[in-house]
């Protein structure tokens, strides 16, 4: 029976229970926990022979020559930039992660920050050309929940600038650019996250790809403590290994991505196909070809067609047992960390600052149930036909 009121209303709740915003797909079988035992039992809980293992795979997985587990995805930011011997500036969105700018203030270099596209939510490159100076030392940019943004363009800016072009690939492991080759495949380096968020998750960890034979020399021995072996450090590195157990989950789950993700793409179809007539909300645009393996299911919220702003669904969601979250909000520029080099931006961020406020992230997980999906759909629909009386219910942001 459908409910006849929202639950901040008086309605019934439409999930009994909270469900999760985002839960890690894994395996979890007998060859898994023979690996564990037999780590465990080696005591060789680092720099073994799984995470050996599990580069190679990846890299063939992916199509490059070289995959570098780290620890978790910022550090891999954060060794990427120092072993290039970036300097100066770096051109990056607003739009983001605080990992993105925090990779480049680790490394005492100066923030730049660049519009993006409404539409994709991606580093506009027209923006990124007008912020490049004589001071740039190089361009990141970011596949914003897990849609490729303009390789292309980017690449091609980057090599008439001489800088290096980083891509803080979190989100995007296992999606396809336009010419159907996989995220990790371009730039100098694509760096991942394998949190537990995330599409593929060793619980936590993070892999550089890149087909820079230096760079990956470097980044092994940089995630190292910059110790080659010798214990005469040659570079500034730090402890930024990836436990073998993590790369054992890893490899074990692999073989099982391209079936959990097309799941996942699936779903995010559904809620697409579930909300696309509803009025005042929209989706992210994915580029003409590529792939995205929506790391986040994300809707706008335009107040006035739909009746509440994206902080009124996400209270009124949160009523229905609905978890949802405010992603990008506030971006970086905006953080109290980054404001010293906001005032000085010549760009406005007017598409930042449009997205920020209307950007929601709804749950969605690759082992999700499609009738969880219908539900939440159920609540937003419901809340939306409420949206004149919630208004008075619900404070605005």
């Amino acid at each position: 029976m459908k409910n006849p009121l929202p639950a901040s209303l008086g309605g019934v709740p439409v999930l009994e229970t909270e469900i999760p915003m985002a839960r890690p797909t894994v395996v979890s079988d007998g060859p898994l926990f023979e690996s564990m035992r037999e780590i465990l039992s080696s005591g060789q809980m680092t720099n073994g022979r799984h995470v050996a293992a599990f580069e190679r795979e990846v890299a063939d997985w992916v199509g490059v020559e070289h995959a570098v587990a780290v620890s978790n995805c910022t550090t891999g930011l954060l060794l990427v930039l120092r072993c290039l011997g970036v300097s100066g500036n770096v051109v990056l969105p607003s739009f983001t992660f605080i990992a993105s700018g925090h990779a480049v203030l680790w490394n005492g270099l100066a923030p730049v920050f660049a519009d993006v596209r409404t539409d994709s939510f991606c580093l506009d490159p027209d923006r990124v050309d007008a912020a490049l100076g004589g001071d740039t030392g190089a361009i990141l940019s970011v596949h914003t929940f897990g849609a490729p943004c303009d390789m292309e363009a980017l690449e091609s800016l980057a090599a008439a600038r001489g800088v290096p072009l980083v891509v803080d690939a979190a989100h995007g492991f296992g999606a396809r650019y336009e010419d159907d080759s996989r995220v990790g495949t371009k730039g100098i380096a694509e760096v991942f996250s394998l949190s537990p968020t995330k599409p593929f998750s060793t619980g936590e960890g993070g892999i550089v790809t890149t087909n820079d034979a230096a760079l990956a020399r470097d980044l092994r021995i940089a995630r190292n403590y910059g110790n080659p072996g010798s214990y005469d450090s040659v570079l500034l590195g730090l402890n930024g290994r990836l436990p073998e157990i993590a790369a054992a989950i890893g490899r074990r789950s692999l073989p099982h991505l391209s079936g959990w993700l097309d799941r996942r793409v699936a779903l995010a179809e559904r809620y697409r196909s579930n909300l696309g007539d509803l009025p005042g909300i929209s989706f992210q645009q994915v580029r003409n070809g590529a792939k995205s393996v929506y790391k986040d299911l994300c809707v706008l919220v335009e107040p006035e067609q739909f009746g509440l702003d994206c902080s009124q669904l996400e209270k009124a969601l949160t009523a229905e047992n609905i978890p949802s979250r405010r992603y990008f909000a506030p971006p970086l520029h905006r953080q109290s960390v980054y404001r010293k080099w906001a005032s000085g931006t010549a760009d406005p961020l007017k598409g930042t600052e449009w997205l920020a406020d209307r950007a929601l992230t709804l749950p969605l997980y690759s082992h999700m149930a499609a009738d969880v999906v219908d539900s939440v759909c159920e609540a937003v629909r419901l809340i939306q036909e409420h949206a004149d009386s919630l208004r008075a219910a619900l404070p605005p942001r």
